[in-house]
């Protein structure tokens, strides 16, 4: 199995951007890809998703964009974090709370 590449953040962007100047110059989006994809040494679908997230994040087709989708995933790593510190101060309470009533049926 072939591990897959990694483009930089400037390919990505020339790559879309042929796309976008030269997508009037045949019949479908797909054929522009299809066209262009060999020419930066990636496969269709990749190009494709590239264009459509670059869509997306302009505003001109519908879903969630780069930064939203970015929040979101903070978001989640926080209350991750959250659950976690809330967890572990119920466990600190509950200890603490049998160690008072351990002591006061001591004394």
């Amino acid at each position: 199995m072939t591990k897959s590449k990694q483009f930089s953040p400037e390919v990505r962007e020339r790559a879309v951007r042929m796309v976008q100047e030269h997508r009037g110059e045949y019949p479908s989006l797909w054929a522009a890809v299809e066209s262009i994809a060999p020419k930066i040494d990636c496969v269709p679908q990749t190009l494709l998703t590239w264009v459509q997230r670059q869509e997306v994040d302009a505003g001109l087709r519908e879903g969630v964009t780069t930064a939203e989708a970015q929040r979101v995933r903070e978001l989640e790593r926080e209350v991750k974090e959250l659950r976690r510190a809330n967890e572990i101060l119920k466990l600190a309470s509950a200890f603490f709370a049998q160690a008072e009533l351990d002591r006061r049926l001591k004394s």
